[in-house]
């Protein structure tokens, strides 16, 4: 019997082991994914109309009204410019994407930087998005917490999605962060204003 236990536990213990090292392999592949990525930006909502004019010239443009002191900067440099997917779908009513690749990081935070603080970014008045541009699975991730996010903009915690994709936000004066919404019910649970909040998305 106890060899049959500790066969049991044995086998557990490498259950428990695979799906950890499966877990960190899909991490890994996640973050070469995001990697390859991490100097673009995304922008969404420039209408189809626009495209005969060219995406970096749309870009530049979108800097130059929304982001002015980028202008005392040395010129940003862009090595690839381009809409996606890069054939119109017909079904499809939204505009596509435009993917902008910079060279340097510092450029895309700090586009990204005044776009969050702006709340409405702009394009000859038409509203548009900058965000950044992850994989598949990051931006699956942060969706989740979209809901979350949104009500908490409402009663002004001052939410931020922090990468991957870790929900950070300001409670009594202090910084809170949580990488799950496991993490964050129990964490609420000891908060009651917190909880009431939240009492619908967890």
């Amino acid at each position: 019997m106890n060899k049959q236990g500790g066969g049991q536990i044995s086998g557990n213990y490498g259950c428990g082991t695979e799906k950890k090292r499966l877990k960190t392999n899909g991490e890994s592949v996640r973050e070469l994914r995001d990697n390859v990525k991490h100097t673009n930006i995304c922008i969404i909502g420039v209408p189809e109309e626009e495209r005969e004019k060219g995406t970096e010239k749309i870009f530049r443009e979108i800097t130059a009204n929304n982001v002015p002191h980028m202008g005392k900067e040395p010129l940003i440099q862009i090595p690839e410019a381009q809409r996606v997917p890069h054939k119109i779908n017909p079904r499809r009513n939204t505009p596509r994407h435009l993917l902008i690749k910079l060279t340097k990081i510092k450029d895309k935070e700090k586009i990204l930087k005044v776009a969050r603080e702006k709340k409405q970014v702009t394009y000859k008045g038409t509203p548009i998005r900058l965000s950044a541009d992850f994989s598949a699975e990051t931006l699956q991730a942060r969706r989740e917490w979209h809901d979350i996010l949104n009500m908490m903009e409402g009663k002004n915690l001052q939410p931020r999605l922090l990468y991957p994709a870790r929900l950070s936000f300001r409670l009594e004066g202090e910084i809170k962060t949580f990488s799950d919404k496991q993490k964050l019910r129990e964490f609420s649970n000891t908060k009651p204003a917190l909880q009431q909040i939240l009492k619908e998305l967890l």
